[in-house]
């Protein structure tokens, strides 16, 4: 890993005007707290593999544990904290319950975060 040399300031100046035109457009304390909840799903292997499935395909609960070789129950767990935070939804076809992105901004958020991975690595390269 290449070391990043870091930047300050070498003077103490405030460019107040600039501070307060961030302070007015800074998101309220109670959204951060939403978004931090949101990415710590991406921060988890088993969550981001299910939303890779999932992207590819609507899966049942049996389908996602065979795909990932993890008990159902496993996979359950994980898909309801998914669902609680509505980044999957279901959809019942008899007694089968269906998986599938909540929306098409869950497959961006992750699309884009590949996309992300693969310029750097085309970069080190």
């Amino acid at each position: 890993m290449r070391k990043i040399p870091i930047e300050v300031c070498r003077d103490d100046v405030i460019h107040e005007d600039v501070v307060q035109d961030v302070m007015k457009k800074q998101l309220p304390a109670s959204t951060i707290l939403e978004l931090q909840q949101f990415f710590k799903v991406f921060a988890d292997e088993t969550r981001l593999k299910v939303i890779e499935a999932l992207s590819y395909h609507d899966l049942c609960v049996c389908d996602i544990s065979c795909l990932l070789k993890m008990s159902q129950s496993s996979i359950s767990h994980q898909l309801r904290l998914l669902r609680d935070l509505n980044l999957v939804k279901t959809k019942k076809e008899g007694k089968v319950v269906y998986y599938s992105l909540a929306d098409h901004h869950i497959l961006q958020i992750f699309q884009m975060g590949c996309t992300h991975i693969e310029e750097g690595e085309n970069e080190k390269n």
